[in-house]
């Protein structure tokens, strides 16, 4: 082939090729382009919807809610004050809701060896002695139980007084926990590994699985809401108070019975006003005692008529030392179960009221070692009951 031929045919090849190239970064320039487009119509709608939503919450801000979404807004405000304790089984509650922190709950009881009695000033001398005569009411149930004929058995307020310690015998422990109504509160009780007193507080809407908790344990008692001062605001539905009639707190009692069929303690949670009041007192010894049912003193007042009660209905009478946990601090709480230890190694027994704090139990597990030399029991087995 010619020189001229071929030099022709290598420049047409050559510029085939460079159209090739240019055509090639066209349609990368292009994709790059439709890409780049892509990418900034999207963020522009995404910014606008943005937009448009703030404007909307602002909206919802600012303008009057719907009744409907406040009304649901309420309700949820109201499941969260009143059901977080029974869904979620919170051990640690408000102060509040357990104890009105009278004066008197601040202090230690050791009851005098004396067994006076002071009745109520407003009654006629010859009213008291006719009164503190009767040791027995009338039965108002001719059929007795065999709970009734336990009960029966039981020593009297008055044998209390003339208990004496025997030395040589183990001091007694009595470590009971108020306010208990969930199934994790149990738990964690029981698995201290010794002996502690459960004290329950009767269903409410609150808690209301607190009876069924109660059906496998071997002991437990009733902590029954009783009237309290005005200034506390934390009272539990169904407390008992000194305007109701004998109708109603029978009722009341009667209802407790059927919840517990197998409980033979109570004890008061509050209760400041009505413990202190003679005529309610009377009221609910004498439906206690149909009911067969023992009253522990809780003390939440120096003007308790539970003794005088007990004497009249010919019944054991049972009174708190300490209360452990009035300030949430491990120290102060084992201070005051090394109290309740005292006393009970100088009279033989001792009864410590707490709660189901995490930090009581924390101080209750790592106590063991105080209890080394006395014995954790339960109430039904205090020795002047014997």
């Amino acid at each position: 082939m010619p020189k001229k031929t071929r030099k022709k045919s290598t420049q047409k090849h050559s510029k085939k090729k460079q159209n090739i190239s240019k055509s090639k970064l066209i349609n990368i320039f292009l994709l790059i382009f439709l890409f780049a487009f892509i990418a900034t119509a999207t963020s522009y709608f995404i910014m606008k919807n943005e937009s448009s939503n703030k404007s909307v919450t602002n909206n919802i801000l600012t303008s009057k809610p719907d009744p409907q979404v406040q009304k649901k807004i309420e309700q949820l405000k109201e499941f969260q004050k009143k059901k977080l304790d029974g869904y979620f089984d919170i051990t640690d509650s408000p102060k509040d809701a357990f104890e009105e922190y009278t004066e008197e709950y601040n202090k230690d009881y050791i009851e005098k060896t004396e067994n006076k009695i002071t009745p109520p000033s407003q009654k006629k001398k010859e009213e008291i002695k006719k009164e503190t005569a009767k040791t027995v009411v009338k039965k108002e149930e001719k059929q007795t139980t065999k709970n009734e004929q336990k009960k029966e058995s039981l020593a009297s307020a008055d044998n209390k007084a003339t208990y004496k310690y025997d030395k040589n015998t183990k001091a007694k422990i009595i470590i009971m926990i108020d306010d208990v109504s969930t199934q994790r509160q149990k738990r964690e009780i029981l698995k201290l590994g010794y002996k502690v007193n459960l004290s329950i507080l009767p269903p409410t809407k609150g808690h209301p699985n607190s009876a069924k908790i109660a059906q496998d344990l071997p002991f437990y008692l009733i902590h029954l809401p009783l009237q309290a001062s005005s200034r506390f605001k934390g009272a539990e539905v169904g407390t008992l108070q000194i305007t109701d009639s004998y109708e109603k707190i029978e009722k009341r009692v009667k209802q407790l019975r059927a919840w517990y069929p197998k409980a033979l303690y109570t004890n008061n949670h509050t209760g400041s006003v009505f413990t202190q009041d003679y005529e309610s007192m009377d009221k609910l010894f004498r439906a206690l005692k149909k009911y067969n049912f023992i009253f522990v003193d809780s003390r939440t007042t120096a003007k308790s008529q539970a003794k005088i009660m007990a004497q009249k209905y010919n019944m054991p009478y049972i009174v708190r030392n300490t209360f452990m946990d009035n300030k949430k601090d491990f120290n102060y709480i084992q201070n005051q179960l090394k109290k309740a230890i005292k006393i009970a190694k100088k009279n033989g027994y001792a009864i410590a009221i707490g709660h189901p704090y995490a930090i009581t139990m924390k101080v209750l597990r790592e106590s063991k070692h105080l209890l080394k030399g006395l014995e954790p029991i339960y109430v039904s087995e205090l020795p002047y009951l014997k």
